[in-house]
């Protein structure tokens, strides 16, 4: 079982995701934007094996707090997930952070394979 942080800025993404990588037996920590999924970092030294955060949220998107959190946990694996193109190209220049940028919308099928695939590259590193 893997500890997963799921960080987006709309609740009902947050159960999405966890209701669907939990059925993997994932333990699932979420949070609504980039500085509290920070505080949830710090407060346990980063003890997450994935992280997996929207690039577009209030606060501190995606993007920074991938690069904050690569830096401050580089054991950490990060996927980032959006639904426009635009952060999609934005998120291309961290191919050395993130494992990869999910495009939503997506499956539960979709999501599930993706965290499967970071996690068994995490494991192979």
């Amino acid at each position: 079982m893997s500890r997963v942080l799921i960080v987006d800025d709309e609740e009902s993404m947050r159960l999405l995701v966890a209701r669907a990588i939990a059925m993997d037996g994932h333990d699932i920590t979420s949070a609504a934007d980039g500085a509290e999924a920070l505080e949830i970092l710090s407060g346990i030294d980063g003890a997450f094996d994935l992280m997996l955060t929207d690039i577009q949220m209030p606060i501190m998107d995606g993007i920074a707090l991938a690069l904050t959190a690569a830096r401050d946990f580089p054991d950490l694996t990060i996927l980032l997930m959006t639904g426009f193109a635009d952060q999609r190209e934005r998120a291309s220049g961290l191919n050395a952070i993130a494992h990869d940028v999910i495009s939503k919308p997506f499956s539960v099928a979709d999501i599930r394979t993706a965290v499967a695939d970071a996690l068994a590259s995490r494991k192979a590193s």
